[in-house]
């Protein structure tokens, strides 16, 4: 059960392709363990789209593994979602980590596009029975509300067996869709204190349906900056949050040297998480590096410390 550390991006913040890919060979030769794309189709901020930025990482790198944080299933077809999934695992060689959810109510993704929210829900519980059953056997007859095939078939299937399937969402409804279909869970926006509940009733549930997560396949992130707590970068990322939630937002960031970002990491894992995806805070091309760099040579080293010493045990 060790910790595994990743970076996440909430949007794009480079200032064009070349300074990505720069920060995307850093993290593929720093020992980052994943990269993690949010997944926003209608913003003025810049976004790229989450399914293509997988198959790229697929083609430009080698070691690293890569997800999405997470993609909604509101507004993607499911069998078009899992034969791109499994397209992307096959040219990746099993580096793909599909993660889903439902998608905001409130996202302009849908008002401003017109897709109705009403339902999204139970469409996402069918898309999600619809991409593992197609992962697993390779085809589905499958007739539901919003989702209907006839012996439809998946070739090539993915290279990994079975292929992982992280759900996002702390509500009842999220944690029963996590607990019947998802071998993993990954928190958003939550504190510590919010995600160990919704943790421990996975795993009741889970076991309940006979089909038991394993204990590391349970996710949380926050954003980290090395720095200043009233830094400018820090102090406009603190205040985004807090207008966004309606709540304080320092324990959902760290902000400080590397012992503060590894005290806000353990105090997650404590709550339950043991993959991490980690959201770096920086001004411009050259600080996302220098952000990321830290990150590098001061605190996964004292990850891997402790992932030795719970290996010894």
């Amino acid at each position: 059960m060790t910790i595994s550390a990743g970076l996440g991006l909430a949007n794009f913040p480079f200032s064009n392709g070349r300074a990505f890919w720069r920060w995307v060979e850093l993290c593929e030769s720093g020992g980052i363990d994943s990269i993690w794309q949010s997944d926003r189709l209608v913003s003025p901020i810049p976004n790229l789209e989450v399914m293509s930025v997988m198959a790229a990482l697929a083609g430009g790198t080698k070691r690293l593994k890569f997800g999405m944080n997470v993609a909604s299933l509101g507004h993607r077809d499911p069998f078009i979602t899992a034969k791109a999934c499994a397209t992307i695992d096959v040219l990746s060689e099993g580096r793909l980590l599909p993660a889903f959810g439902v998608g905001t109510a409130r996202s302009a993704d849908y008002s401003a596009r017109g897709v109705p929210t009403q339902g999204r829900g139970k469409r996402s519980a069918e898309a999600l029975e619809i991409l593992s059953t197609l992962w697993a056997k390779g085809s589905i007859t499958f007739e539901g509300t919003y989702y209907r095939y006839e012996d439809a078939t998946l070739a090539p299937g993915p290279v990994q067996s079975p292929m992982p399937l992280w759900v996002g969402g702390s509500a009842p409804a999220a944690i029963e869709r996590t607990a019947r279909w998802g071998t993993g869970w990954q928190a958003g926006l939550e504190t510590p204190e919010e995600i160990a509940p919704v943790i421990q009733a996975i795993k009741a549930r889970a076991d309940a349906l006979g089909r038991p997560i394993d204990e590391d396949h349970f996710g949380a992130g926050f954003a980290f900056r090395f720095g200043r707590a009233d830094d400018p970068v820090a102090k406009a990322q603190r205040e985004a949050l807090q207008a966004r939630l309606g709540a304080q937002a320092e324990a959902m960031m760290a902000v400080g040297d590397g012992e503060t970002i590894l005290e806000r990491l353990l105090a997650y894992h404590a709550a339950g998480a043991h993959k991490f995806i980690l959201r770096p805070m920086a001004s411009d091309d050259e600080d996302m590096m220098r952000q990321t760099a830290r990150l590098i040579a001061e605190v996964l080293p004292q990850v891997e410390a402790l992932n030795r010493a719970a290996r010894a045990a």
